[in-house]
């Protein structure tokens, strides 16, 4: 039987630990939250979807 030898210790899917991650801050939210389901929006300032979606509608000072 040949066996591959081992390469380090563990190997890092970085997807995997960002999609980790942001489930966790939905479930961290969820538990905190009063009502039963978090809406869309409160997902959305959860995950900072709008930050990202829409960079340009961020506070800018119209006088400049």
């Amino acid at each position: 039987m040949h066996v591959a030898p081992a390469r380090g210790t563990a190997v890092q899917d970085h997807v995997a630990l960002a999609e980790i991650e942001l489930c966790g801050d939905l479930i961290i939210a969820a538990s905190a939250a009063r009502e039963d389901r978090l809406s869309p929006d409160q997902i959305d300032k959860v995950l900072k979807v709008a930050e990202e979606r829409f960079p340009q509608q961020r506070t800018e000072d119209p006088t400049n």
